[in-house]
Order: C-alpha cells, then structure tokens, then sequence
C-alpha cells in the first residue's frame, strides 16, 4: 500500500484544547480495576458489548471467562465437573501433540544428518514445503474472523435503535430447538462466553419481550408456541435463563416474569381441577399435571390433588376412636376396632396409589405428600383421642395402646411398600414409614416415662408383695409353734423344763435338703423333753392338734405352691427331691418352741428370695421392652430416647432384682446361718441342713444371674438397643454391679457357712467317734479281744460321714459359681478340715492296735483331698499321714520314736518338733516309753522342755 493511503486510514490527530485556565488541575483520575469489574456485573449485556470496543484493556476485562462462566452457574447450566475433564482431555491430546510434533522433527533431522553423512547436499529451502505452511496460515487467519463474526451474531442479535427501545422478534423458525437449548450447553473452559452468547441470541429476546409485554396476550413466545406443554417448557427455561440477569432493574423484570408464569399456571390449574371434578384421569388431569411439572415442578397440582380427596372430609367412615372402649365393661380396651380402621384406609391409600400412576409420572413423588396430609388430617385426629382417652383410664391400658396403635400403623406402612415402589421413587416408603411415625412424636416423651415408672412400680410391688406373704408365712410358723405353750406352767417350772431342753435338744425331722417352708414340715420334740405334758403319748399329741395344723391363709399356699416349683430347679441341681409335705404339730414347751422356730428358719433359708418372682420381674422387663423397642426401630431423636429408656428398663429390673431381692435375702441366709449351733438340732446323714439349703440358695443365685445375662444378650444387645462393649453404658454397668454384689453375698455366705460346716465337724467328732476306736484296749482286756475280732481294718464310720459331708457340701457349688471362687473355698474347707482333725486326734487316746484305724481315717482324707486336686493341701494331708506313723512304733523302739519325733524335714516344715511331741503325748502307752523317748531325743541334741 503507497504511504500516502496508509497515511489516510490513521486517525486524524486530536485537537488540542485551549491553553488551560490559570489554577486549574489537569490530572485525570483512574478508577481500579476491581472497580472497574464490579461495575461491569451490574452491566447489561449490550452494554457490556460496547464497553469491550473501548480499549483492549476493557475488552480483555469483558471476554474474561470467569464471568460468563458466573453467569452459566446463575442458570445452573455449567458443569465445572465436565468442565475440568474436558481440560484434562485437551491438556493430554496436546501434550500428545506435541510430543508427535517433536518426535517428527527429530525423525527429520537424523534423516537430514543421515543424508549429509552420505555425501548428499543439504536443501535450504523447499519451495514445495514452504507452499504448504503459506496455504496453512491463511486457512488460519480466514478462520479467526469468521469465528469471531459467528460470535458477534450470536451476541448482536438484538438491533438496537438510537433510542434503545426498539427490539425486533426474531425469525419464527427451528422452534423445536429453542426449547432444549439450556440442555445443550457445553462446560468448556475458555468457550463459556461463547456458550452465553447462544443463548443468549436464543433466548434474550423473548425474555426482554415477556417482561415488557403489557397484558398475557402480547408475548411472542404465546404466539410461537400453541401447546401447552411447549409454553410450559419455554417459560421454565426463561425462569432460569432470567437468574443471569443482574443489571439495573432485575427485580421489576423477574416479579414480572413471576406474574405471567402465575397466569398461565393459574390457567393450566383450572384444567387440572375440572378434569379432577369430572373424573377425567387420562385426559386432561394427565395433560395438565404434565403441563405444570414442565412448569415447576407441579407442587400446585399436586397440593390440589391432595387436598380435594374425599378421605379428608369422610374421616368419620373409617371409624371411631371411641369404639376402642367398651363402656358396658369397666378397663376392657381393644384394639380391633383401630385394625378395622387401618385396613379402610389402606383400601382407600391403595385405590389412591392407583390413580397417582395414572396421572402422574414415577419420578414425581405425590404420594409422599397425600400420606404427609393424611397422617396430619385423619390418622392423628383418631389416634391422639384413643391415647388420651386411656391415659385418663388407667396406665397400663395407655401403654397398651401407645403401642398397640404403634405396631399396627408400622405394619399398615408395611403393606403399602408395594404400591409405594409401584408410583413412587426409591427411599419413599422409608419416608411414609417416617411421617407415620411423627403422628407419635407428641406422645413419645409422655409414653417413655410412664412406661419407665410402671416398670418401676411393679417390680416393686412384685417383690413387696412377695416379701409380706414371706413374713405372714413366718408369723403364723411362729404362731402356730407357740400356741401350745402354758406361760404359767412355764413360769412356775422354768428350771425343770430348761434341764431338760438343755439335756435333751429340740429334733427336727424334716429332710435337711427340704426346699419348702416351715407350713410344710414335721416337727416333734423328742419324747424326754415333754415328759412332763399332760399327753401319755406322742399320739395323744398329733390327735389333739390335728385341728392346729392349717394356719395359713389360702393365698399364702398357692403363692408357695408356684415358689416351691420355682426352687425345685435349685434341688435338682444337686439331684436331690423335696420331702412331700405333712402335717405339723406344736411343742408345749417355750425353749422347744424356739428351738424349733430357728430350726424352720434355718430350713427355709433356701426360700429367701425366690426364682418365680426372678422370672416375673423379667417377664415384665421384657414386654416393656418389647413395646418400648417398637419406636426404637424408628430411628432417630425418638429411636434414641426409646433405645435409653430401654436400657432404664433393665437397670430398674436389677436395682430391684438386686439389692431388694437377692441381696436381702442373701444377708438374711448368712444372718440365719450363723445362728446355727448343731448341738441344738437332731442330725440326719444328709449333712449340715442350713449349708445345704444355703448352696441351694447359691444355685438359685446363679440361676437368676444366667437368666439375666440370657435376657441383656438377647433382648437387648441382639435387638441392638444397648452396646456390650461400651464400658460406660448404664446397662452394662449395672450388670456388672449386679454380677459383683451376688459375687460378694455369695463370698460372705461361703464364709459362714465354712464355719458351720466345720462346727458341724466337729460336733460329728466329738458325739460318734468311739473311744474304742482309736484305743480297744479301753474295754478292758476281753473287750478288746472281741474288739479286734469284729474290728474293720478300714476307715472309722465316723471319718466316713465326715468326707462324706465334707464332699457333698463341696460338690453343690460345682458349675453354679466361678471356679475361682469354687477353689478358694475348697482350699479353705481343706485347711479347717486338716486343723479340725488335728484337734480331733489331740483329744484321743491311740494304742498301737488302733492306729491301723487312726491311719485308715488319715488315708481317707488325704483320698478326698487328692481328689480335689489342690496343690496346696496336698502337704498338709500328706505330714499327717507321716505323723500318724508314730502310733505304731513299738514301746521297745524308744529311740526310732525319738528320732521320728525330732526329724524336722520329715514333715514338710507343717509340723513342728514340739507338735509332733505333743501328738506323741497322745500314745496309749506315753507314760511308760515317755521317759526312753526324753532320754533318747536329749542324745540326739533335741528338747522340747
């Protein structure tokens, strides 16, 4: 081009002002360009258009794509998703690319090396070559306008006039396309404003032509589009297209776009309902309710459909609340009348369901609100007066019914999960399921806690109860052993009667092992002890109180009957049955009297707290956690509240349980237990009568905690209302405390009944053994030539009862207390066992004929003691068995006495020289050999003086 016409096309150069005025201030001021960029967000979008002409900074601040990509969001139309894999996939086709590009060149050069290497010359320039990146370039720089001039229509197709309020209707064609035009844009970054700028060329007119339009008639788009369907799904685009619109003004165009949307749905309602009220399903309530989702969703549509259903006006077809109650009989409530109500509604729900489908598409949930709207309207108003009006009647009848009524809309949920999958997304039968549930929210609190203190209570009037018919049975017992006795005639012979009371004991002769109380034992007094009544003979005495023999009330025997039964489990344990009841009579004597009423105590120790009441109290736990579980399985704030109260349900079952039950009678066993002197009492070879009904006690103990531990695992941890392994869990806890107090009550009754055992030993020891056991020369020389003919080599009979009690007592408590505990009281019987022969033998008078009996008795213990296999004992029986050796040294051996006597190693260290010396004291013959024995235990360096 010649310089004079590229001179021409350059701008003429600006008019300089006029020199500037004295004083006045030439400096411009710039605006930042966050200012600046603010200012064009509020900026329509002509405007912005003839704001990016201004410079290139303007442009470059107006093409940024950051804010068309704003503008996409406002619309909900960009993906920033897809949009960050598109880049992604771009970024890897590029480095692809390029890394082709280079490997070409490469590829290029080594072919050039190569032909240099080969004595070939090199091309500077290759014209064919050359050609081909000119032809390239100008495709290239053709392109660049032609995408910008497609732009630019996309951005102008507005025509503005000079005033700016003209716009002119855009071309009646492709309509189809305009109405999925939002459903095509693209999430691509740096192509944002393209995106816009379709559709904005699509849509911007007759957005600006809607909101500017006087009457509902006027819109272009009415004229465009004659179906409702297409109108309704062109103004659902123009409501989002209209978010991007942020400029001067936004709120008159939106609150006028929002009022011809409200016509037209107003318009396509009226069909709706008309075709509602003539029953037109498939017709035009199908159309129009399809008509209104494209709109917005259909929320009027549907909120009509509900509330002109019939169900909400007719409540009263499906029943009445009141028909729960029988007014003919005072407390009756049933709840058939409210399943009866449940199966109508469900008819009525199911029919329904029904025509839903057929109006309605599957992804649009209607039923959800007509179940929200029935729950609120017919469901809630029948139930909230049924629960009232029982709570007003009686507790339990309220409990009943909170989740009698629970149950069965749960299950009413239940049978309508079929057609709710049949109309309804996924997830809306579990959302019925909660709204039913919400009908019981403003009874749950009131329920939880009535719930809690009924437990309470009966539990507590379980166990009192039980506890007074206890103490009326031990009244009338006491009652009915004094009613015999003449306070005068005792009075003026107390010192006879008590003479002969003390020389001959009250007898009790009842099985030892008896699980019943005392309404169901004989007693008598032996014949010596009454001697002075004015009966000749015992059969006088049963004849004249035959009459005297029933003094417990009625209930009190039915009561026992179901006890007896309960504790009949405990005497199986121990493979041993109850006596069969007779009938008592009454001593006449006040110590008799006495006597005989510790002696029922002491029987009746088994009967201190009871495995029947253990089993009612747990019963009843486990139908209040059976209602309360109902709303636990909910879900939510309500499951929570209902899972605790669960577990205050059982923490109250073994607060009562426990210490109001177990515990006291175990502290009354050991109280009654170590009142037993068995002196006092007629013995039979079943054993000490009180240990063995108090380790019958210990078996029921451990009944009641396997029946507790049964029920925490399976109607609380299986059904997930508590956690096991939460070590801070009030359930947990309490069991815990449970299973420790009866470890504790158990530990204390064993020790006791450790002493009553070896009382009882010893009182074995001193009434049967024979002095002529141990010594048969005691009867004199002939005496004894018989005795050692009919004389048995083996154990005495009395060492015989002895292990033979010793082991019964220990074996009741195999496989009903820890092993632990089993052990240490095995271990401490052994050691009172071997201290109690001891003492035994230190009061004896042994010859060398009876030592083969005193070593047959000594043999025998050590058998049982092996036999428990405690290592610990085993030294002790093994040195007494080496001490009863000395016994059967012969006189003449006076110095293998002495040297068995001083040997200190061969005890074990249990015996000590000066004991093994007083146990030699003990020989028959000690006076004549004891002199010899000194003598010879001085020459070996020993004395025990």
């Amino acid at each position: 081009m010649p310089p004079k016409q590229r001179q021409s096309l350059r701008p003429p150069p600006m008019r300089r002002s006029a020199t500037p005025l004295p004083g006045m201030n030439m400096t411009r001021s710039v605006l930042p360009a966050e200012i600046i960029a603010t200012i064009l967000d509020y900026l329509p979008v002509r405007d912005l258009l003839s704001f990016a002409r201004v410079s290139h900074r303007l442009r470059d601040m107006v093409y940024d794509d950051t804010r068309w990509v704003t503008k996409l969001q406002l619309m909900e139309v960009w993906n920033e998703t897809e949009a960050r894999k598109r880049f992604e996939d771009a970024m890897w086709k590029k480095r692809a690319a390029d890394a082709a590009k280079r490997a070409a060149e490469e590829k290029k050069f080594a072919e050039s090396r190569a032909a240099a290497a080969a004595g070939k010359g090199i091309t500077v320039f290759d014209a064919v070559e050359e050609s081909e990146k000119a032809k390239a370039a100008a495709a290239t720089a053709a392109a660049a306008p032609a995408a910008t001039a497609a732009v630019t229509a996309g951005l102008d197709l507005m025509s503005v006039s000079a005033s700016g309020t003209e716009i002119s209707r855009p071309a009646l064609m492709d309509k189809g396309s305009l109405l999925t035009v939002l459903k095509s844009v693209r999430s691509i970054r740096g192509f944002a404003r393209h995106e816009f700028g379709r559709i904005y060329g699509a849509l911007g007119p007759l957005y600006l032509d809607l909101v500017m339009a006087s009457t509902h008639a006027d819109p272009i788009v009415f004229q465009m589009y004659r179906d409702p369907e297409e109108q309704a799904q062109m103004l659902a685009q123009l409501k989002r297209f209209a978010e991007y619109d942020t400029a001067v003004g936004w709120s008159e165009r939106t609150d006028r776009l929002k009022a011809m949307m409200e016509v037209f749905e107003n318009a396509a309602l009226r069909e709706f309902e008309g075709g509602f009220d003539t029953e037109d399903i498939d017709g035009r309530m199908k159309r129009y309710a399809n008509v209104l989702i494209l709109l917005n969703g259909g929320q009027a549509c549907i909120q009509l459909f509900v509330q002109k259903h019939p169900v909400l006006y007719n409540k009263e077809e499906l029943g009445n609340p009141m028909d729960c109650f029988d007014d003919s009989t005072e407390g009756t409530f049933s709840l058939e009348p409210a399943k009866v109500f449940w199966q109508k509604l469900a008819e009525v729900l199911k029919k329904q369901a029904s025509i839903i489908e057929r109006v309605f598409p599957q992804e649009v949930n209607v039923m959800l609100p007509f179940v929200e709207r029935v729950a609120e309207d017919v469901i809630s108003e029948y139930v909230t007066p049924v629960l009232d009006e029982a709570h007003n009647r009686d507790v339990e009848t309220y409990l009943k019914a909170v989740t009698g009524l629970l149950k069965q809309s749960v299950d009413f949920g239940d049978s309508l999960q079929p057609v709710l999958c049949k109309v309804s997304a996924d997830g809306t039968a579990k959302e019925v399921l909660n709204v039913l549930m919400r009908v019981f929210d403003a009874h749950v609190d009131l329920y939880l806690q009535e719930e809690l203190d009924y437990c309470k209570k009966k539990f507590s009037e379980e166990v009192e109860t039980w506890g007074k018919i206890i103490q009326r049975q031990d009244e009338a017992t006491e009652s009915f052993f004094m009613s015999n006795v003449n306070r005068e005639a005792e009075k003026r012979d107390f010192l006879t009667t008590f003479k002969k009371v003390i020389l001959a004991p009250v007898s009790v002769i009842p099985s030892a092992f008896g699980n019943v109380r005392p309404t169901s034992v004989i007693s008598t007094i032996d014949s010596r002890s009454v001697s002075d009544t004015p009966y000749a003979t015992d059969q006088d005495w049963n004849a004249n109180n035959n009459n005297r023999a029933s003094v417990i009330s009625n209930s009190s025997e039915d009561y026992f009957a179901n006890r007896n039964r309960a504790l009949s489990v405990a005497s199986g344990l121990s493979g041993r049955a109850s006596p069969a009841p007779s009938v008592m009579v009454a001593p006449t004597s006040e110590l008799a009297a006495k006597a005989a009423i510790i002696n029922t105590k002491l029987q009746g120790i088994s009967g201190l707290f009871s495995l029947d009441v253990a089993l009612k109290l747990v019963h009843m736990a486990k139908e209040s956690l059976e209602r309360a579980a109902v709303f636990a399985k909910t879900g939510g704030q309500t499951g929570e509240e209902a899972r605790e109260q669960c577990e205050a349900i059982f923490v109250a079952l073994l607060q009562v349980l426990g210490p109001r039950h177990v515990k006291a009678g175990f502290d009354k066993a050991v109280e009654h237990l170590g009142k037993y002197n068995p002196r006092e009492v007629a013995h039979t070879s079943n054993g000490v009568a009180p240990l063995v009904t108090f380790l019958e006690l210990v078996n029921i103990g451990d009944l009641i905690q396997q029946m507790i531990d049964v029920f925490y695992e399976q109607e609380l941890v299986a059904a997930r209302l508590t956690d096991r392994n939460d070590f801070l869990n009030p359930a947990a806890k309490e069991k815990k405390r449970f299973e420790q107090m009866l470890d504790e009550r158990v530990a204390a009754g064993l020790n006791v009944g450790i002493d009553v055992l070896i009382d009882e030993l010893e009182h074995i020891f001193a009434t049967t053994q024979q002095v002529t056991d141990f010594n048969p020369g005691a009867l004199g020389e002939v005496g004894a030539a018989e005795k050692r003919q009919t004389m048995d080599i083996g154990p005495s009979p009395t060492a015989v009862r002895i292990v033979e009690i010793v082991e019964t007592h220990t074996k009741l408590l195999t496989g009903s207390t820890d092993k632990n505990v089993l052990d240490v009281f095995n271990q401490e019987v052994g050691l009172r066992l071997f201290a109690t022969v001891c003492k035994h033998i230190k009061r004896q008078r042994i010859s060398i004929d009876g030592a083969i009996r005193l070593i047959s008795d000594v043999n025998l213990y050590n058998s049982y003691i092996e036999g428990l296999k405690l290592r610990p004992l085993i030294p002790y029986f093994t040195a007494l068995r080496e001490l009863t050796q000395i016994y059967l040294i012969d006189p003449e051996h006076a110095k293998q006495m002495a040297t068995v006597i001083a040997d200190p190693q061969r005890f074990g260290g249990i015996f000590r020289v000066e004991e093994v010396y007083e146990y030699a004291t003990r020989r028959e013959d000690w006076y004549r050999v004891k002199k010899d024995v000194e003598r010879a235990m001085y020459g070996i360096g020993c004395s025990v003086m």
